[in-house]
């Protein structure tokens, strides 16, 4: 049954299930600090690369939805489908995934390097810059909510190769540590 035939609020399942999902990696990352197996490092490491991969899969998917967005009608069905799944996706799954990616690779940082290694600096300030990123693109969700896009489809083709350009950079840095 759909949510209109059950009589639930839109998106009522979708925030249930993001919920949920949170639910069970907190529950995880506190079992690992409560009861630390033998090596908790490679459990926190595990969920900050799981935290990563779901900011980096919405970072990757957001403006993709922006250039179907911007050729949809204002105020036509699609426009305003569009309009939720997009702050759906920025604050559902982006931003709690952020905030976890950060917390724990802060904490990975400290606990294991001590924030010492140029390679981590770099990381970090690669990281600040798809923080900005993340929140450009969170204003053009507001901008887009309230018909107000000011780019083109193909401005936001450009925009989308951005968090590709910077996670490659990341991930080189990271395995390599050129420095």
């Amino acid at each position: 049954m759909t949510e209109r035939q059950t009589g639930e609020a839109p998106g009522r399942r979708a925030r249930i299930r993001a919920a949920i999902a949170l639910a069970v990696f907190a529950l995880v990352a506190g079992l690992v600090v409560l009861f630390p197996p033998e090596n908790p490092y490679l459990w926190l490491k595990a969920l900050h690369i799981i935290a990563v991969i779901s900011w980096m899969a919405g970072l990757l998917y957001l403006p993709r939805l922006f250039v179907y967005h911007t050729d949809a009608p204002k105020g036509s069905p699609l426009s305003e489908t569009l309009k939720v799944m997009e702050r759906r996706l920025y604050r559902v799954i982006m931003q709690p995934a952020m905030g976890l990616a950060w917390l724990l690779g802060l904490y990975l940082a400290w606990s294991v390097y001590g924030f010492q290694g140029g390679w981590l600096h770099a990381k970090l300030l690669l990281v600040v810059l798809l923080t900005g990123v993340h929140q450009f693109y969170g204003r053009a969700v507001e901008a887009f909510a309230r018909d107000e896009n000011r780019r083109s489809g193909r401005a936001w083709r450009v925009w989308n190769e951005a968090p590709a350009a910077l996670m490659i950079l990341v991930v080189v840095i990271v395995v390599v540590k050129p420095f």
